[in-house]
Parts: C-alpha cells; structure tokens; sequence
C-alpha cells in the first residue's frame, strides 16, 4: 500500500520536475519506509511514489519499478491478491523473476499481455504504467475503488496522484470549486461520482482505466461493470447453494486478503460483518490481534453500544481485542483534521474510529487490517433497504397522495427518532423509478439547500440534479431489474467508493496502514449477484443469507443483533462540544467572505437547530467541512503548509 503521483507534460510544454518531490511530501504518510522519483526529461514524464511495504519487504519491491530494458515504468498502490497464482502462470511461460513482489508480478503481466490484463487482476490498486514504446500513459484503478485515484487534465499536462493535496503541488493553478459536486456533498454529505470539490479535478472511477498520448485522453473505458450490468444468465440458487456458497466464497477471500510479509490485524465492532471476518481470519491466524473503539460520553440516541458485542465476539473466538477509549471532546476537537486529511469534505465524524484504531495498530507493529466494509453493500442491512421493501404498501398510490404523504412527514417535530425517520422514509415519496431510488442516499432536500444558497450559487448550479449521475448510472438496465437490486448496485458503485472505502483509505493511511475488505472479493461479489433477493432481505431481516451462513460460527444473539452504525452524539456536538467552532467557521463574515451560502438563511438554521425546531445537525457539520476545506484546500495559504 502507497501513494502515487505523476504527470505527463504535453510537446512543447515546460515540466516542473522539482514539483514532484512537494507532491512526494504530502504521500510520505502513505508510505513511510521507501520512496523514489523517475523523471524522463525528453519526453515530459515524472512519477513518483511512497512505499508502504507490505509484499517482499526488500529492495527489490522499490517502485517506479522499470523493465529490463528501461521502456516500461510502473508506480503502483495496492495489492494483487491473485498475484502468486499470476506468477506462477507467467513462469510456465519462461518469464524471470528477481523477486517476490505483486508489483514485478503486475509489470511482466503488462509486458505480455497489455491493458488486457485488468481483466485478469483480483485485488485493490490504483497504478500508473508508463510506456515509452507507445510514447502513452496508462492509469488504473480496482474494481470498487478501494484505492483513490484523483487526476486533472489541463491543457499543457496530465497529472494525477492518490490524493488531492498532492495533486495540487503538481497543478497549483487549480483553485476553482465545482459548485454542482459542493451541491452533492450537501445533499449526501459525500460527493457520487467522479467529480470532486474543484473544477477539473476528478476521481477515476471504480473499474476505469484512462490511455493518455500527445496531450489527449485517448482512450477512457470501464474494464469492470458489476454483475447486474453484464447479463450473465445463470441457474438461480437455492437456499442451501447461498448459504454454502456464501460460506465459502467469503472463507476463500479471508484467506487470500491474509497474504503479507508483516502482522494482519482486523477490525472488530461486534457487528455481523466484521465479526464474519474475524471468524474466518482466525482460521489461519488463532491470535490475529483485533481493535475496537469505545466511545466515552454518550451514544447517539437510538444507537446501541458495540463494545459487549465485541467483547462477546472475541471471547467466543478466542481472539485478543485491543480497545482504543476516545471521548466526544478529543473527536470534535479533530474534525479540522479530519477534513484536511480526508481531501473532500464528507461529513462523517465515523472516519475519525478509523484512524484512531489505526494510530493504534500501526503503533503495535501491525501495518495491515482488516474490514467488515461491503457486506451490507451486497447482501442489504441499511435501512433503507427496508424501506424500499417497505414500498409495496403505499407505492401504488396516485401522485397526488403520494405528494401528500411526503409533505405531512416533511412537517413532523424531527426531535422525535420515530419523527425523523418517518420523513426520511417518505422523502421523495411522489418520485418515480430510478429518481426514488437515488432519492433514498440524500441527507438534504434539493429545496432546503437551494435556500441556504447565495443567488450566485444558484445560479451557477443552474438546474443539475445532484442525483444525477446515480440516475444515469441506473439508466441502461432493463425494466425488469429488481428495484432493490439496483439500489444495491448505487451501493456498490457509488456509496462504497465515494464514501465508505473513500474515509477509511485516507484515514487508515494517515497513519500508515492498509486495509483490505474482503467482502469485495471479485469472486464473492459475483457470487453474491446470483442469490435471489429473497435470501438476501427475507421481509424485515436483511442479510439473511449471511447470518445464516455464519451460524455456525458465531453467538446467534451477535448474529441477530440490532444493526448499530457509529453513534458520535453529533445532536449534542451541535449544541455543545461544537458550537463555538461552529459560529467561528459559519459566522456572517466568514460565510459572506466566501460566497457561496446565505449568511441570513445559515444563522437561521443554527438558530433553528439549537431551539430543537429542526434536525439540522449533519447539515450544519457539511457545510461546516466544506469551508473548513475551502480554508484548506483553496486559499493561497494551501501550498506554504
């Protein structure tokens, strides 16, 4: 695992070498035990990369990593958890090796079959492969997104790198914010698809892969499509094939996702899922230390502590279980650098568990963790999964009572739990198809933010629906697709990469250590496409097929438990722990410096919040991480830190 950065200076243009070795300095928590530079000053190309050493710990793993002959360079964040069997392949047909790296794997893979290889790569990897017999650059990304990869295409440049703040020390011209992704990351608190808070810079999505020569992007494809996009027919599986076959296909990702050179730890909530993880981790390692949090003052109401279930799990396997003890007071202290280190500004205090579990491991030895991540994104969990099951009871409505209904919830006291979900649940209620659909991953209306927005910010946004590109995204299935199995495909494409595997890279690395998700193992994944939706959400249980395959291994009272998401008292940061930073990052005059909110509407809001008359709590802390990256990200100041 590692940070990457590059650029490909278009003829005739100038190339700014020394800025690689900034951009290099800001991916040194990526990579804290290697790091090189390759410069080919005659045809415009530098790379640079940080090196996290997980695989063949010794020199011979260095990257950029060139060919025999010097014409391919390669600069690579990742594992390829096949790589061994790819090796072997590869020998059979006479190729040498100097070492044990997945990366010597990858570019003698390249060097005999191309681009063509992606199709063949079972792991999770953002790359750059420069190939100077093309005189093209080539860069990748892993199926889900698991690792990040931002790049900008400017009219004398390409460039490209794992995180934004190292792409700006390579683009420092680059300071214009993209109103319609800041209009997303408040509707979702997080940002759907491949646009990021500035415009021109982008992410590559999950599964694409970009050709770059002679100043264009020359080919951009998407190498990986989900199952339900590729019409494969297959005999439907019975009961008792899902629940075995989910078994073992899980079991056989554990296994392969255990593969390093240095300790393998896990996360360990309590919850299904990465007790699953555990359960069969444990198999190859009886002692594999596992973490924990415990979050002293308070849960969010409505939320169940997950420290008994995890230490109800890790009894039952005989695991160690490290716990690290946070309060609320250390976590809201850190949400400025939570957003500085994230990149973007998603507005989910979850992330910061991330790095301090990982701060903790990294200071035991253990440089690779484990993630329960995904399992909720392929067999359903959230809740609204129950709702959108839910809508056979109310769907066949009119419009007119549709539009009604989602009106009489919009207007109830939102201080209730029971008040606040109801709304939730029939928000969006008179929409049809896809749009409903997309409708269920908002946090904010579309009208309560087009309020909070100064008129040059609307119109600027003009009429793009921030739902757009899940709505473009759903269009080519048929009409015959599942609505819940197209819910499940927004999950896997949009809410795991963009958010969920987005937070837990960046704070994971910012300490220094790589997570792996097995749940989004190639094999898994597809196996998982294939059991009839019954077996997944079985009326109100969802993940039934999980929870009946690891039956066997787990207490049924953890296995059956309430599901729990992370419950910062954010209601209460709002109120208190929070509130004079709030007033300082959101006061008239900052707001008005900055010109994109209403500073009137914004104070309003507070006001509104703090009298208990609204639940405007992730709203106020989006809007909040969006200056707070603009401080960052934007000012002059960015480059002198």
């Amino acid at each position: 695992m590692c940070g990457i950065a590059g650029f490909f200076v278009y003829p005739n243009s100038n190339a700014d070498f020394a800025s690689l070795s900034s951009a290099l300095d800001r991916l040194s928590h990526r990579g804290p035990d290697d790091s090189g530079i390759f410069e080919d000053y005659v045809h415009g190309i530098g790379l640079a990369h940080s090196r996290l050493s997980i695989v063949d710990l010794s020199p011979l793993g260095h990257q950029p990593m060139l060919s025999d002959d010097g014409m391919i360079v390669l600069v690579f964040n990742g594992e390829i958890y096949n790589f061994r069997e790819l090796r072997a392949d590869l020998k059979s047909k006479g190729v040498c090796f100097r070492g044990n790296s997945d990366t010597e794997v990858l570019m003698n893979l390249y060097l005999e079959e191309g681009d063509a290889m992606l199709c063949r790569l079972n792991g999770i990897f953002a790359f750059s492969i420069w190939d100077r017999r093309k005189n093209s650059l080539l860069i990748a990304r892993d199926a889900f997104g698991v690792k990040p990869l931002y790049y900008a295409p400017l009219k004398d440049k390409f460039t490209f790198a794992s995180e934004i703040k190292a792409l700006l020390h390579l683009v420092p011209e680059v300071r214009e914010l993209d109103i319609a992704s800041i209009h997303r990351y408040l509707s979702f608190l997080w940002c759907p698809g491949n646009g990021t808070p500035l415009n021109g810079v982008y992410k590559l999505g999950p599964g694409e892969a970009l050709w770059i020569r002679n100043g264009n992007i020359e080919r951009s494809w998407t190498w990986y499509q989900l199952p339900i996009f590729r019409g494969i027919e297959s005999p439907e599986l019975s009961e008792k094939e899902s629940i075995f076959g989910t078994e073992s296909n899980l079991r056989q990702a554990v296994q392969r996702q255990m593969v390093a050179d240095v300790p393998v730890g896990a996360f360990l909530s309590g919850g299904l899922d990465s007790s699953s993880i555990v359960a069969f981790a444990r198999e190859q390692n009886p002692y594999i230390h596992c973490f924990t949090i415990d979050s002293v003052g308070g849960q969010e109401q409505g939320m169940t502590d997950d420290l008994p279930y995890a230490r109800k799990v890790a009894k039952h396997l005989g695991v160690p279980l490290e716990i690290v003890t946070i309060d609320h007071k250390r976590m809201a202290d850190d949400i400025e650098f939570m957003v500085s280190q994230l990149d973007e500004p998603l507005a989910d205090p979850a992330s910061l568990n991330v790095y301090y579990i990982s701060q903790l491991a990294r200071n035991q030895g253990i440089k690779v963790l484990l993630s329960g991540a995904g399992g909720d994104d392929l067999f359903t969990g959230y809740r609204r999964h129950r709702a959108l099951q839910a809508e056979s009871y109310w769907s066949w409505l009119p419009y007119s009572a549709r539009k009604c209904l989602e009106q009489i919830t919009a207007s109830l006291d939102r201080r209730s739990i029971f008040s606040r979900r109801l709304s939730k649940l029939f928000n969006g209620a008179a929409l049809e198809g896809n749009e409903r659909i997309a409708n269920y991953f908002r946090w904010t209306s579309e009208v309560e933010l087009l309020g909070l927005y100064t008129p040059e910010t609307r119109q600027a946004l003009g009429n793009q629906l921030a739902t757009k590109p899940m709505i473009d995204f759903l269009e080519p299935l048929s009409g015959g697709v599942n609505p819940l199995d197209r819910m499940l495909a927004l999950e896997q494409r949009f809410f795991l990469s963009d958010h969920n595997l987005n937070y837990t890279d960046k704070m994971s690395m910012a300490a220094g250590v790589e997570v792996r998700v097995p749940f989004l193992d190639i094999d898994l994944v597809d196996f998982s496409a294939r059991i009839p939706m019954p077996f997944k959400q079985h009326g109100p249980e969802g993940k039934w097929v999980l929870k009946k395959a690891m039956e066997p291994y787990l207490p049924k009272d953890v296995i059956y438990r309430p599901k729990s998401g992370f419950g910062a008292p954010l209601r209460r940061w709002m109120r208190h722990d929070l509130r004079d930073l709030l007033g300082d990052i959101l006061s008239t005059e900052s707001l008005n410096r900055r010109g994109l909110f209403d500073a009137s509407a914004v104070q309003n809001l507070i006001i509104a919040n703090d009298l208990g008359r609204v639940d405007a709590s992730y709203t106020l802390l989006s809007l909040m991480c969006i200056e707070i990256w603009c401080r960052r990200y934007i000012d002059e100041s960015f480059l002198l830190r």
